[in-house]
């Protein structure tokens, strides 16, 4: 993925706040947080729970790399398998993965470094392996074109029920959720309408297990929003946790978590718990004031004081100011 000027923010204030980051949540069950340890993931851009084996998490690299996807135990951060894609072409900018229902996987090759200027983007499908053992599988690819013309995009969703395929673009000053045909062809050029906004710089969006919440993340803030038929409705702002290239975002496999994953070599994923996670009434525990559930944080921050909070954003805001005055001047 291209990496803009305004991005430098967060890789200056993740390396001054580590100490001040949210410790990953700790479960037995794996979905309580990890660091990658394969050393072939060096841009960890797309992450997805597993259906078929529970506590485990799949991933790939960003673009450069080869058509592969990673099996990562979530107890303990190692690849138990490596799957590389057969019947497609030669990737070129994957950013997400998804799964669907019969347990398929999805993956992204929909982002765009030429700034959206790519005609077309492709997804391919798979079946999610029941042994989890180094394997070649056969994919099927699809070509996708949106009907606004051609833009850059991290961020692919599949519901769980009717399988569906989503995309939300990535645009500085918000996107928008595009919806994909009620069954994608394989022989066709599958066009991608836009029909609702999102409010956000988005780097990657999961949906709850359910199908009834997206998550949207970016590299700084996360909103939640209910699915309504995919007409969405903001609920409120989830609590993300400050990491040097916040790339990706999954529910685990039973709703509970929310697990968000940063680029780089050894990066770690931080478990929070999903806002409405084992509430009775089903109510999310977002709001739009930020109060949300994820954070540790004694001020609701999610781990950050309000002064390192605070000073936090004013150095954001100060770096994104120049890089936007950069750029009228050139």
């Amino acid at each position: 993925m291209r990496r803009p000027f305004s991005l430098l923010a967060g890789v200056l204030l993740a390396g001054a706040l580590t100490v001040s980051a949210v410790p990953a949540a700790s479960a037995a069950d794996g979905d309580g947080g990890f660091t990658i340890k394969d050393p072939r993931i060096k841009e960890s851009s797309g992450l997805a729970a597993s259906r078929r084996h529970p506590g485990v998490y799949w991933t790939h690299n960003d673009s450069g790399y080869g058509p592969q996807i990673y099996a990562v135990d979530g107890r303990t951060g190692e690849t138990v398998a490596t799957v590389t894609l057969s019947g497609i072409g030669e990737p070129r900018d994957v950013e997400a993965i998804s799964i669907g229902p019969d347990d398929q996987i999805y993956v992204g090759d929909i982002g765009d470094n030429r700034g959206g200027t790519w005609p077309y983007v492709w997804i391919y499908r798979l079946p999610e392996p029941k042994e989890l053992k180094d394997q070649t599988i056969r994919a099927t690819q699809y070509v996708v074109k949106y009907e606004d013309g051609p833009r850059d995009a991290e961020s692919m969703v599949v519901h769980p029920r009717t399988g569906r395929v989503y995309i939300i673009d990535k645009n500085e000053d918000g996107g928008h959720l595009y919806e994909g045909p009620a069954e994608l062809s394989p022989s066709g050029t599958n066009i991608f309408r836009p029909i609702a906004p999102v409010d956000l710089w988005a780097t990657d969006a999961t949906l709850s297990p359910d199908g009834t919440r997206l998550a949207v993340r970016g590299y700084f803030g996360g909103i939640l929003y209910d699915w309504n038929g995919g007409r969405i409705k903001r609920i409120g702002r989830l609590q993300v946790p400050l990491q040097a290239q916040g790339e990706s975002l999954t529910y685990s496999a039973d709703g509970s978590k929310l697990l968000y994953g940063s680029e780089g070599a050894g990066s770690s994923v931080v478990a929070y718990d999903a806002p409405g996670a084992g509430k009775k009434d089903g109510a999310p525990s977002s709001r739009d004031d930020g109060a949300g559930s994820g954070g540790s944080g004694a001020d609701g921050s999610g781990g950050l004081g309000t002064g390192t909070l605070a000073a936090a954003v004013v150095a954001v805001v100060a770096v994104l100011g120049l890089g936007r005055l950069l750029r009228r001047r050139r």
